[in-house]
């Protein structure tokens, strides 16, 4: 006589091993974690240094163009010719009239790249501009 029944043997693993899944988890958010900073940094520029501290903006307002020592432009970190800037920052203007634009230009860079983005915004009636430079330390 049997005693235990056929059923023992056709009984399936019904449970999940969570283990390599934290696993995946874990190295995920490290590397979030680590490549987060990277992807808020621009261009890697060398302000001129002066000025003094801002009045409060709200971020929403504001639209950072940068010029690096080649000539390229950036808008709120996306790369994009001197033409694309100028539609971006007029639609920019057009949906947020209270938007100010910061430019951000490599102090060893060629001025007529500086001049272009000043000159792009006056013509489209863009009044709200702020050269970025480092601010000065107290001695």
């Amino acid at each position: 006589m049997k005693r235990f029944s056929q059923r023992s043997h056709l009984v399936t693993l019904s449970e999940i091993n969570v283990t390599p899944l934290l696993d995946l988890a874990f190295v995920l958010l490290i590397i979030f974690v680590i490549t987060t900073p990277l992807l808020e940094q621009g261009i890697n520029l060398k302000l001129p240094a002066g000025g003094k501290p801002d009045t409060t903006i709200s971020k929403s307002d504001i639209r950072t163009v940068e010029i690096d020592t080649s000539g390229s432009y950036m808008l709120d970190r996306k790369r994009m010719s001197l033409n694309d800037l100028e539609a971006a920052l007029i639609a920019a203007n057009r949906a947020n009239p209270k938007t100010v634009v910061y430019i951000r230009a490599d102090k060893k860079g060629e001025i007529e790249n500086l001049y272009a983005v000043i000159n792009r915004c006056q013509r489209n009636g863009i009044t709200r501009f702020s050269l970025r430079t480092e601010p000065t330390t107290n001695r």
